[in-house]
């Protein structure tokens, strides 16, 4: 019914259209199909739709060169493996990060521990009685004098007169 408007009913019934609708339906089925190819970004997101191309374009390296899809499909894997190796290096960065805080860490720790066991506590040492020192052969120790004087410190100094 479609064709009505195209092609008038009586032509149609005549055997040699017949044979000429067949013969274009036979071609038109047999035509191959044109799908655009596939973008860059359809590459990227379908990996084995870019694997497909790629193995195709390396089964035949002399159609490759020339070949838009193999072109577009090197340059998703140029953008894929910058895209894996920013990730690596991200990655790489964070366990970086990661070693480095948790190494200081452990140096403050060892830090402190050295810290506290050279620190002294003046209430936790022993007590030591504070006597002047006895002199070895028994006898008493001569009275302390202040400095620049003969008088012992013990006695208090007196102001003279002229």
């Amino acid at each position: 019914m479609a064709l009505e408007f195209l092609i008038p009913l009586e032509r149609l019934k005549s055997p040699k259209s017949g044979l000429l609708g067949g013969a274009l339906l036979a071609a038109a089925a047999c035509s191959p199909v044109h799908l655009p190819p596939p973008a860059l970004s359809d590459m990227l997101e379908d990996r084995v739709l870019l694997d497909g191309i790629i193995l195709k374009c390396n089964a035949d390296p002399a159609m490759s060169r020339d070949d838009p899809q193999c072109a577009t499909a090197r340059i998703a894997i140029a953008r894929l493996v910058a895209q894996r190796e920013a990730d690596d290096t991200a990655a790489r960065r964070a366990e970086f990060e990661r070693r480095r805080e948790q190494l200081r860490q452990e140096q403050e720790q060892r830090r402190a521990a050295q810290e506290s066991a050279q620190k002294i506590d003046a209430y936790s040492l022993p007590l030591v009685p504070v006597d002047p020192a006895q002199p070895a052969d028994g006898a008493a120790a001569p009275p302390a004098t202040a400095p620049g004087t003969d008088r012992a410190v013990s006695e208090p100094a007196l102001p003279t007169n002229p």
